[in-house]
């Protein structure tokens, strides 16, 4: 299981600090949510908000666009430092062109779907991308309760996937739902204000240690 933080929830002045406490603790992954106020009702920040801690981390960069056209921006925000660039299958008509311009500037591409969204919308591109983010909860905010709902879906992916492929898991995912999302097929675990409180390498190290099996 990689425990990837959303900075969504994290402390904008201290940005650098709290990527790096995760990064201290065990995080692998970090998630950068950037919502532009039409995909989305609600608007976070840009490419030039992650370039800024770009070089002081070795995180792996995991970049979700929940944005309308994604194809229009996929270029600035590799060159701000992304590792991997998720766009959401509701969010374009040109999916194919997206994954394949992500793929041309030799990082890793992910396709998201909302939590009302058919995973059969997703299927003809799923050998075309190296992770499905399976939205838990809907799109827009932090801090929502997770949807049970979406649970047939990931157990659906994992199976049809495959053990090896990456499937991510993105909204209201804490310290007691993490271990049943994981033995459902998630690989991946996003997790935002289960991080960033008070305590967060406590709570990285927490939600690492139960994902993976171990008990607290």
């Amino acid at each position: 299981m990689i425990l990837a933080p959303s900075i969504l929830s994290a402390d904008f002045s201290k940005l650098g600090e709290c990527v790096e406490r995760t990064e201290r603790a065990g995080a692998k992954w970090l998630h950068i949510d950037v919502m532009d106020g039409i995909f989305v009702p609600n608007i976070s920040f840009g490419a030039c908000v992650y370039k800024s801690v770009r070089n002081q981390s070795k995180l792996f960069f995991d970049v979700h666009l929940m944005i309308t056209e994604p194809q229009r921006y996929i270029e600035e925000f590799v060159k701000a430092g992304a590792d991997s660039v998720t766009v959401h299958v509701e969010a374009t008509e040109k999916i194919a062109e997206c994954i394949e311009l992500i793929h041309s500037f030799g990082i890793k591409a992910g396709l998201a779907l909302n939590p009302e969204t058919d995973v059969e919308k997703i299927m003809p591109y799923v050998n075309d991308v190296d992770m499905i983010l399976v939205m838990s909860v809907h799109p827009g905010y932090g801090g929502q309760k997770y949807i049970e709902d979406v649970n047939e879906k990931i157990s659906f992916l994992r199976e049809k996937l495959g053990n090896d492929f990456n499937i991510e898991v993105d909204g209201g995912v804490n310290s007691e739902n993490i271990r049943k999302v994981c033995d459902l097929g998630a690989n991946i675990i996003v997790a935002g204000s289960a991080v960033f409180n008070d305590d967060i390498e406590g709570s990285t190290r927490e939600l690492i240690k139960i994902g993976n099996g171990g008990n607290i």
